[in-house]
């Protein structure tokens, strides 16, 4: 059962990029466009997306999974994409600063 004094709060964010192997013509438009500016030496540009947000969870185990779970069903497609998952206490985080 939910118990909010139970939980912890966590900073999850959710790097979400294209597989190896799929063609990625936002990046591929971006290196050309360095290419143009002046920036010749930018290669094998990759075009993602980072998705922030707080999470409660009882455990860093549940978070975990949670996190998996949103990612899976919700986050990201799959198929063509694939996600890197970085995660800190919320408190930790705060009083790192």
């Amino acid at each position: 059962m939910w118990n909010p004094e139970d939980v912890t709060s966590y900073n999850v964010l959710v790097q979400v990029h294209l597989r190896p192997g799929i063609a990625d013509p936002q990046g591929a438009t971006i290196e050309r466009s360095l290419a143009t500016l002046g920036f010749p030496g930018v290669s094998d540009v990759r075009m993602g997306k980072a998705i922030v947000f707080t999470l409660e969870a009882e455990s860093e185990t549940a978070a975990t999974a949670e996190v998996d779970e949103l990612c899976r069903r919700f986050l990201i497609n799959p198929v063509i994409e694939d996600a890197v998952i970085s995660m800190t206490e919320a408190d930790r985080a705060a009083s790192g600063r």
